[in-house]
């Protein structure tokens, strides 16, 4: 297997890491080997249950994702498989790659499950953390792709002791293949991403906590398995001694993480969300349970983090316990554990029914092999060797890194640290762009014009999302009965690969001509069946969902029998507009290849930059006369690198690049048109200039809050930890007592969000100042040090070289005054008394706010900000750089506060995005549009005044006023059908005929069984 040097990559690891990374390379004009260890894509989120801080179901948004890896026509995917060699340079790579056998025909399983259920050997399954038993024949997980069963070659029968072969008599699709073996394989790429995420700690290393001795201890991933509704319990809360339902649940934090001596030194970033994420999923399951959480520091950072960390204690009442937990005792009798631990001083012992270990994380067990292979370094812990301003370049030029490998991160990190690698790879082998695609073929549309509806239903179970609150048999059963049906049944996951392709299966050999699945969200989910559909042979636009999960299950979880009902009304509905629905045509429009990018600071400049590298034209807008933003006032960074001499670089970069076009002391006038055909119009110098563009970055940054508490502003001595950079580069600091207090401005009621930035900022200066001035004392005084992952280490370095940290509660703020003298009056919790400092300087850790130009910008764009001001993504977790318009992208501060290299990370990551859209010739655009009927139109005009998109014009037409629709324009929201005072606009799939067929179908006016 070869491809030619230039136009691919190769991606190692298939988590969501990694399979954006390759979606995005792909979507891009590249062709992509993908490839797996484990026999399915995945990774870690496909054993998740719920995602914080949204609750959505984890799989319900990855399994889209992975049905699309699969059916990509430029992504090769190759599962069971390794790296064991690499040659060459960056550009022109020879990657060996061995793939183990399978021992099935991936050609032949068609993932019946037969094989598995005749199988007699039963092993522990690692998809379910060993809770559970597999086959020596098994799918990974019902959800998997490819969806393909494997043998284990440990456990077999047939291979270990040469007996058995029962699988084999038993699949009439005779795809079990003993005679593979295992094969190598040469690919000719010019970039490599890998992605091998991390593994789990073992606890059992830590005998305190008794792990692998009392059974009513478990990891959070093990929890993860328990409330899912693919896990062992198939989502009950029990505890595993006596499989009773735990009253008293308690998590304990930092388990291998943030200790020398038992595990890892740094922060594992997620767990502290993780914990509150499955505090509430058990209150979910079952409202009287007890959660407490035991933690040293609550480190809710990210964006809307802090809102649920609210919601959890103060709606859902979790108890969080500020301590660190000594030790577990197991009581014999009830197998109940004993929890002994440290608060305030006071020494106290807790008795509950289940612990809860989240453990840290670590590298992959193999990360350290393929390192070696690839010839890359690693850090002191094992992660991927990265440089603050290359967060996603290796120590080899041309690999490249993305996700919890290059060190611990969330889900939505991850994702966009994939796209900034892509952006990577695609910068290196931009020559290559599309010698090497192919473009996906559809079979030829049925006409179903002058057919009667043939609909098929198909209803989801969604685990128990769905399953556990209404009985979905019986909606089966009651969608068999309705007009226009002629097929009903239920999935377990509807959006799993095995539940598309019964779905295409289903229309041909039914004659199916209309689509209706009963499940989630449209938002996410429309896509994936529209495709499916469209796949079979049907008009994508012959479909419709029933949302029974946001609209009805979740809303109804303790009404169960109202909860049918409803769902039966929901299905009921839909199925009366499915009976209406007709064919419609996606018009396509040409590609405008130009960015722009709105910010001239660091993210904008690195997404310029990135798109040049691409081969694209960038124009860079900035209101300021210079380039720089907020980094031309940081001076110090974590590290061994100076954040002045880097900017000074990336101007220089960005000056010399003759594919960016640099407007600086430019203001945004307006913006109009579409994805691919964009109009924007500057102002500079008292004049005007319209820029013509496909795409738009958005990375207007943010300000540092001006506080009015605290002296600021009334005593010279008092600063914000951008003012002390600038005095310590000057070498104006004389002090020998500086004070440092967190939060100003973050965490209270008018901006509840965290700001991210200031506890890592407030470390790194007072280590400068030590540098600087060793005998300086150094207090910090703070609610929650919150440096996560592995800026833990210079919180600890600071700790030992002298730092003090004093940590306040909230509502018991310090307080300041000054006679003479600066003086800071604060309430130390574990002292239980007040302590005076007198300090010669008082630094303020200060909010990063929004920029306040947000709102203009985003009217402009018809793009949402969030409650904070920040400008507000597509989705949170999936979609973190994208806006939910087409063609519009964000990163850095504009997005929510962050550190340096997410900013970076984020920029190219949104540069990738852009380049999906700027690497096509023509894109297709919405069918769902309104439609203008002349005879009926009088030109009034009322429509155009009521469009906030510009998609309706009204202009003279043989001498008549006529409105017009703009169709690469209209967004399909109806605004205009719905003003128009004649009736002369009809909006296609959303007509007047389809939503009075559903309001009579709600009201029940229609013959229904």
């Amino acid at each position: 297997m070869a491809s030619g040097r230039a136009g691919a990559a190769l991606v190692v690891g298939g988590g969501i890491s990694g399979m954006q990374a390759s979606l995005d390379l792909a979507n891009a004009g590249f062709k992509v080997y993908l490839v797996e260890r484990s026999p399915s894509i995945g990774g870690t989120m496909a054993r998740l249950d719920k995602t914080f801080p949204t609750m959505d179901c984890a799989i319900c948004i990855l399994a889209p994702k992975m049905v699309e890896v699969s059916r990509h026509p430029n992504i090769v995917l190759l599962t069971c498989a390794q790296v064991s060699g690499i040659a060459g340079t960056a550009g022109d790579f020879t990657v060996e790659v061995k793939r183990r056998p399978r021992y099935v025909d991936e050609a032949r399983c068609v993932g019946c499950g037969v094989c598995a259920s005749r199988c007699p050997s039963r092993v522990p399954d690692e998809f379910q953390m060993g809770l559970a038993e597999r086959r020596a024949i098994y799918l990974p997980f019902p959800q998997s792709v490819p969806l393909v069963y494997s043998i284990d070659p440990d456990h077999c029968l047939y291979l270990t002791r040469g007996i058995c072969r029962v699988c084999e008599k038993f699949c009439e699709a005779g795809a079990i293949d003993f005679d593979q073996r295992e094969e190598t394989l040469s690919l000719n790429v010019a970039a490599v991403i890998i992605s091998p995420g991390v593994t789990p700690f073992d606890p059992s290393e830590i005998k305190e906590f008794g792990y692998g001795r009392y059974e009513n201890v478990v990891t959070a991933l093990e929890l993860e398995r328990i409330v899912s509704a693919t896990g062992p319990t198939k989502g009950h809360l029990i505890r595993p001694s006596d499989k009773k339902a735990p009253g008293r649940v308690a998590f304990i934090q930092c388990v291998g993480s943030r200790s020398l001596a038992d595990g890892y030194p740094y922060c594992s970033s997620v767990c502290c969300m993780h914990a509150m994420k499955e505090a509430l999923l058990i209150k979910e399951h079952s409202p009287g349970t007890e959660c407490a959480i035991f933690f040293m520091d609550l480190r809710a950072f990210g964006k809307e983090f802090e809102d649920f960390y609210s919601r959890a204690e103060e709606e859902h009442g979790i108890r969080f316990v500020r301590c660190r937990v000594s030790h577990l005792d197991e009581i014999p009798e009830s197998g109940s554990l004993a929890l002994s631990y440290v608060e305030d001083g006071e020494m106290k012992r807790e008795e509950f029914d289940l612990a809860v270990l989240s453990v840290g994380l670590r590298p992959s067990d193999h990360a350290g092999e393929l390192a070696r292979v690839l010839g890359i370094e690693l850090d002191e812990h094992g992660f991927c060797a990265t440089r603050p301003f290359s967060p996603s370049e290796t120590s080899r030029a041309g690999v490249y890194v993305c996700g919890a490998f290059s060190m611990p991160m969330d889900i939505p990190d991850g994702v966009a640290q994939a796209s900034g690698a892509a952006s990577k790879a695609a910068g290196l082998m931009a020559e290559g762009r599309g010698s090497l695609v192919s473009v996906k073929e559809y079979p030829q549309e049925r006409d179903v014009e002058g057919e009667e509806p043939r609909i098929g239903a198909f209803i989801c179970h969604c685990g128990i999302n769905i399953g556990g609150v209404v009985d979905v048999p019986e909606v089966v059963r009651y969608a068999g009965t309705l007009p226009g049906v002629a097929y009903a049944e239920d999935n377990l996951y509807s959006c799993s690969q095995d539940a598309q392709e019964s779905i295409k299966e289903k229309i041909r050999e039914r004659r199916l001509n209309r689509v209706v699945v009963a499940s989630c969200t449209p938002r996410t989910h429309e896509p994936l069946f529209r495709n499916t559909i469209r796949e079979a042979g049907l008009n994508e636009y012959l479909f419709e969902m029933a949302n029974i999960r946001d609209q009805c299950s979740w809303v109804h979880t303790d009404e169960p029998e109202r909860a049918t009902e409803k769902a039966k009304d929901l299905v009921r509905m839909t199925v009366a507009k499915a009976r209406l629905l007709r064919p419609l045509e996606k018009p396509s429009v040409g590609v405008t290849p130009v960015g722009l990018v709105i910010g001239g600071g660091l993210s904008g400049m690195t997404a310029a930059l990135e798109l040049a590298r691409q081969g694209f034209e960038a124009h860079l807008v900035e209101k300021e006369e210079e380039l720089g933003g907020n980094l031309r006032d940081i001076r110090y960074a974590l590290g061994d690198v100076d954040p002045q001499a880097q900017l000074k670089s990336i101007i220089r970069e960005v000056r010399g690049e003759r594919r960016i076009h640099v407007h600086t002391g430019a203001r945004i006038v307006d913006i109009e048109g579409y994805v691919g055909n964009y109009a924007t119009t500057l102002a500079s110098g008292g004049e005007e200039r319209r820029i013509e563009h496909g795409a738009i970055i958005v990375a207007t940054g943010g300000v540092e809050y001006r506080p009015g508490e605290y002296l600021y502003g009334a005593d010279e001595r008092v600063v914000t930890q951008i003012e002390l950079e600038q005095l310590m580069a000057e070498g104006g600091l004389d002090a020998e007592t500086v004070v440092m207090i967190q939060c100003v401005g973050s965490r209270n009621d008018e901006r509840p969000y965290c700001s991210r930035i200031c506890c890592g900022e407030a470390v790194k200066n007072a280590l400068k100042i030590k540098e600087l001035s060793p005998d300086t004392e150094v207090y910090v005084l703070y609610r929650d040090i919150r440096t996560y992952g592995l800026m833990e280490g210079y919180y600890a370095e600071a700790a030992s070289r002298g730092v003090l940290f004093i940590r306040y509660d909230e509502g018991r703020e310090p307080e300041v005054s000054s006679d003479g003298g600066l003086r800071v009056l604060v309430t130390d919790p574990v002292l239980r008394e007040e302590v005076l400092l007198e300090p010669d300087l008082l630094v303020l850790s200060v909010a990063t706010l929004p920029n306040p130009e947000n709102r203009e910008l985003a009217q402009m764009m018809k793009v949402p900000l969030s409650k904070d001001g920040f400008f507000l993504e597509a989705h949170m977790k999936l979609r973190p750089v994208d806006f939910a318009t087409d063609g519009i992208f964000l990163c850095g501060l504009a997005h929510s506060p962050k550190f340096i290299d997410e900013s970076i990370s984020q920029a190219c990551g949104a540069a990738a995005r852009a380049a999906t859209v700027l690497s096509k010739e023509s894109l297709e655009i919405e069918g769902a549009i309104a439609r203008v009927d002349d005879a009926m139109c009088s030109g009034c005009g009322m429509c155009e005044a009521v469009c906030r998109y510009g998609a309706v014009q009204v202009g003279l037409r043989d001498g008549e006023p006529k409105a017009e629709v703009l169709e690469a324009l209209c967004k399909g929201c109806g605004t205009c059908a719905s003003a128009c005072p004649a009736k002369a606009i009809t909006m296609e799939h959303f007509a007047d005929g389809q939503i009075l067929a559903q309001v009579r179908a709600a009201l029940m006016e229609e013959a229904v069984p």
